[in-house]
């Protein structure tokens, strides 16, 4: 499923929820029960700058597609990190070089956020487009 047909679904999705905050408590409920990154990959080699809560993101190239796994110190954080991540994961690493999608501004949730979590975020998704700069 390309990236555009993904944003589409994960908008319908949550369209169901008018409240940005209701959306956003969605959000992290999603992802509430992704696996905490185990001690051995909290490592500086994949903890993501510019962000000011702790966040490591490991990327993972398989069959041309890239995955991701992620963790944060800040239960908030996490969550949004976590729905970030499990957004992109399956991406042809060509499609994620050209993409500008960004789920939680589809759902409006980034202006919510404080300007350092959005910050944060956006050291996330260039993380994540940086690891697919790299692969192929």
């Amino acid at each position: 499923m390309s990236l555009t047909d993904k944003l589409q679904r994960t908008v319908e999705e949550f369209s169901l929820f008018e409240d940005p905050h209701e959306r956003l408590a969605a959000v992290i409920d999603r992802v509430r029960r992704l696996p905490p990154l185990p001690e051995a990959e909290r490592t500086e080699a994949h903890r993501v700058q510019g962000c000011v809560s702790v966040v490591w993101l490991v990327g993972e190239h398989r069959d041309g597609h890239c995955f991701f796994r992620s963790d944060a110190t800040s239960p908030l954080v996490r969550g949004l990190v976590g729905f970030v991540s499990t957004f992109f994961n399956d991406t042809p690493a060509a499609e994620l070089r050209a993409t500008d999608a960004d789920p939680l501004a589809a759902l409006d949730l980034v202006r919510n956020l404080s300007p350092t979590r959005r910050n944060g975020l956006a050291a996330v998704r260039a993380a994540i487009i940086d690891f697919a700069r790299r692969c192929d």
